[in-house]
């Protein structure tokens, strides 16, 4: 056969090989053709269902909430964070990607049939106007908004810039409704709420998001700390749930020399692939710095604390984070509408991708699986560590999340934490609370007075199934033979459920002192807390104290 092939002259070897291409590009042709047309059916086969639906059917159908509920349902196989954006949400768009929309400044949560103010924005239309947290509004230009869901109330507080917009107001200690009158503006959300010198030697950046303005903002934070004595820096990650993918690498290149990898996309479409790196002069590649992440730091905030572990430019203090790899971009529709759709992973400089979750399978309960631990690669930093893929990033240094008891997290959930915050504050409007601001005991049992006053009751475990077993010998006629030791049973679990707030005062001291420095400082509350309850922090200003130590983690010693 050899001698058969070195026989044939050029122009039949020719001959065979455009035919070979000939019909392996005909295959291609006809699987490309073949998906198109499956692709073209079935637009069809839905859009003549559709027409037979609207005409046949016995109530008038929405054409509108039909078509976004059939949206919704395909992309709902997907991954979560290829979203569809109709012209109604175009605002929440802008309000993620760009950090700015228009509006009041004020953010609303929808609880038990009421629409409060959660948070507003310092020196924002709705904070001048006067309208204070745990504000429920009531009615927007007269309009009762009681019934209204989270999308019709954005459509009647939000619009152009400078019309005013009457709200009407129930506030705590107010017997009738107030009447406001708010303007719009372009609200532009902080992504670095907080920065400032822990001691005269390590300053504190907090950044909550990735918007268009977060490279600008910590440039900003990171050259007025140097210039008040900063030699070492704690970028506080926790939290933050990422955003745009160009800000991570700017970022980065504060840190990083010039011309050096952070990050790489890989997906299905080769051209979209990308390369990205640092292209500025950095700021400062010297410098020991603590980068603080948790169990909900994802996306850019996994490229930049990835990247600087990546390069031995930091060391990761916390938890291991959220493990989003997936990268998406944003394509306009007709009619203002958007998607956000999925097209590549990202690949930090060791050439690991973090992504945790396989949502291309479903497992059989209908749910998405993490990659266990058993099955992560891994990889090397530029010195060598051996670091892992799959699951997030791993911190150099992990310590203990604090875990809230099911107390605590059922009185945040029942926001039994917010409304009494609203209380501190009217009761205590012009006494503004100072550095390292902590609440005494006085005030548990003021808290613990307050709770019983309310209609929130809480029903432990035991206390459930306890409920739980005597419905059931009722049902079964065993009851009467079981009365008396079960009345023993829950006079025992109600006795543990006494003095709840005291056995969990210092979890419930610590949210409530955030939460109530929140009323007076909005999202710079955190400036006010004592780092020294921090215990990340604090790991980290043990770690710069010893600086040998800080250079063996980064040396993987």
């Amino acid at each position: 056969m050899k001698n058969f092939f070195q026989k044939m002259n050029k122009t039949v070897k020719r001959s065979l090989i455009g035919l070979f291409l000939l019909t392996t590009l005909g295959i291609s042709a006809y699987k490309v053709d073949d998906r198109l047309f499956e692709i073209a059916k079935n637009l069809d086969v839905f859009a003549t269902m559709y027409k037979e639906l609207n005409a046949l059917y016995v109530d008038e159908i929405n054409p509108t909430k039909a078509m976004r509920v059939g949206i919704q349902a395909m992309l709902k196989e997907l991954d979560p964070y290829t979203v569809f954006y109709p012209e109604d949400e175009i605002e929440d768009y802008f309000t993620m990607n760009v950090g700015a929309y228009n509006g009041i400044g004020a953010t609303i949560e929808y609880f038990e049939g009421k629409h409060i103010v959660a948070m507003l924005y310092e020196d924002s239309p709705a904070d001048k106007a006067g309208i204070k947290i745990g504000d429920r509004i009531t009615k927007i230009n007269n309009v009762d908004v009681t019934d209204k869901n989270d999308a019709e109330f954005g459509r009647l507080l939000k619009g152009q810039t400078g019309p005013s917009v009457k709200l009407s107001l129930d506030r705590i200690g107010q017997s009738k409704p107030l009447q406001i009158s708010v303007g719009r503006d372009v609200i532009k959300t902080p992504n670095v709420p907080h920065y400032g010198m822990i001691n005269d030697e390590v300053g504190y950046i907090q950044l909550t998001d990735f918007s268009r303005t977060a490279a600008k903002e910590i440039k900003t934070a990171t050259l007025e700390l140097k210039d008040k004595g900063m030699k070492n820096l704690v970028i506080d990650l926790r939290s933050n749930p990422g955003g745009l993918l160009n800000m991570a690498v700017e970022i980065c290149n504060f840190y990083l020399p010039k011309n050096l990898l952070v990050v790489e996309t890989k997906g299905k479409v080769k051209e979209w692939n990308y390369k990205y790196q640092t292209k500025e002069q950095p700021l400062d590649t010297e410098m020991p710095i603590v980068v603080l992440i948790n169990g909900r730091s994802a996306s850019a905030s996994e490229i930049v604390s990835g990247t600087l572990q990546d390069y031995d430019r930091a060391v990761l203090i916390g938890q291991r984070s959220f493990g989003k790899g997936l990268v998406q971009i944003t394509k306009d529709l007709s009619y203002n509408t958007k998607i956000k759709v999925t097209t590549s992973k990202y690949y930090i400089p060791s050439g690991r991708c973090i992504q945790a979750i396989d949502y291309g399978h479903r497992q059989t309960d209908g749910s998405f699986g993490k990659l266990p631990d058993s099955l992560r690669v891994p990889f090397k930093t530029k010195g060598g560590r051996m670091v892992l893929d799959g699951a997030g990033i791993d911190p150099d240094i992990t310590t203990k999340s604090a875990d809230q008891s099911e107390y605590v997290k059922a009185l945040i959930k029942n926001k039994m934490i917010f409304y009494y915050a609203n209380k501190y504050y009217f009761d205590n409007q012009n006494e503004k609370p100072k550095e390292n601001f902590s609440l005494n005991n006085k005030t548990m049992g003021e808290f613990d007075s307050w709770l019983k006053t309310q209609k929130y009751v809480y029903e432990t475990a035991d206390q459930k199934a306890i409920e739980a077993l005597i419905k059931s010998t009722k049902e079964s006629g065993e009851y009467s033979k079981m009365k008396s030791s079960l009345d023993e049973l829950k006079k025992v679990a109600d006795q543990n459920t006494q003095g709840l707030v005291k056995k969990n005062w210092d979890q419930i001291k610590e949210a409530l002192e955030l939460e109530i420095l929140s009323r007076y400082y909005y999202q710079k509350a955190m400036k006010f807390v004592a780092f020294e309850k921090d215990k990340d922090i604090q790991e980290a200003l043990r770690l710069f104290a010893n600086p040998q130590k800080y250079k063996s983690i980064l040396a993987g010693k």
